[in-house]
């Protein structure tokens, strides 16, 4: 197994080193956190010994692992994927892996020269239901003919936000906000089934602290129109849809996706059969464990290819919509 460092330790660390467990692809040796308690909490839950401790990033880097996995804040993700490629480290960062199109070209010449993987972790477009997805798409392309993709989730750091307090997930300074969070999802899902737009366009609907809270974002295409709708104030459980004419591929979420539908013009609505993991995050533990181990140049190519695009949409939308990032003072 490759061995593996983290930094952070919320649920989704959790979550992605449960992944490793029961893919045996990483074995965790490696801990940073702020605070030693924190992150001896996380190896109690997750039931690990031997687990080394560092709450100094620069000693952390320093030990002997072979990835990182990353999953801090957002405005976070730049500095420190950084420094794990300067001293020899894989990088899987969570996404968004930046703030900007240039921080994510500076990290891809990085991960280049020094001969190292750089994995954006959009877990979904691994899981086996997102690869029924793109072969209902590939087997209908011909009559392709737009989408509407909705994930709106209330964040349970919401109601911090109106009581005055200042969550990362709702500042600048951490690059947060409805776009750079489930936008994300929404953004892969077009990019990875119909490629890249030729407009982009997006419609926030700001909060005092200069993110969006919620949106309205237009990808499009030479053919037909990609329309999202994303939000972190308010809770929306309208399906998503992928339109081929008369047909339509029903998707329960545009992001977590765990059902498929087909209705056809007379409105008969037929299950689609497709395999959703418990754990969503195994799929993708075991295809960044494969490419490394199996040095599958295509497919990581292909998967930097995807991060790249969406990193470049994600910026121009919000371009577009007016929202400033404290890392765009760095340009």
């Amino acid at each position: 197994m490759i061995s593996l460092g983290i930094i952070g330790t919320n649920w989704i660390t959790e979550q992605f080193i449960k992944a490793t467990d029961e893919t045996k692809t990483f074995a965790l040796t490696n801990v940073y956190s702020r605070t030693e308690a924190k992150a001896e909490s996380l190896i109690e839950d997750l039931k690990k010994k031997d687990i080394d401790i560092s709450t100094d990033l620069t000693a952390f880097f320093k030990k002997d692992f072979d990835t990182v996995y990353i999953a801090s804040p957002n405005g976070l993700h730049f500095a420190q994927a950084k420094q794990a490629l300067e001293n020899g480290k894989n990088v899987i960062v969570e996404k968004p892996s930046t703030s900007t199109i240039k921080e994510f070209s500076l990290l891809d010449d990085l991960a280049h020269k020094n001969g190292l993987y750089l994995f954006e972790a959009a877990r979904h477009i691994h899981e086996p239901i997102f690869k029924k997805i793109e072969e209902i798409v590939d087997k209908n392309r011909e009559k392709l003919s737009g989408a509407s993709f909705s994930y709106m989730k209330y964040s349970s750091r919401y109601d911090a936000y109106l009581a005055g307090k200042n969550p990362n997930i709702f500042t600048t300074k951490f690059s947060g906000g409805a776009l750079y969070d489930l936008g994300v999802y929404t953004v892969y899902d077009a990019v990875v089934l119909f490629g890249q737009p030729e407009k982009v366009d997006y419609d926030a609907e700001f909060l005092a602290s200069g993110v969006d809270g919620s949106g309205a974002l237009t990808l499009k295409y030479p053919d037909f129109d990609v329309n999202i709708i994303i939000g972190k104030t308010k809770n929306s459980y309208m399906s998503s849809e992928i339109y081929f004419g008369r047909d339509t591929l029903l998707l329960d979420n545009g992001g977590d996706i765990s059902h498929l539908d087909w209705a056809d013009d007379n409105k008969n609505i037929t299950d689609v059969p497709a395999l959703k993991a418990e754990n969503p995050m195994d799929s993708e533990a075991s295809e960044f464990a494969r490419i490394m181990t199996e040095k599958d140049q295509a497919t990581y190519d292909k998967l930097l290819k995807y991060a790249r695009t969406v990193n470049r949409i994600l910026e121009q939308a919000r371009t577009s919509a007016g929202i400033v990032f404290d890392a765009d003072e760095e340009k």
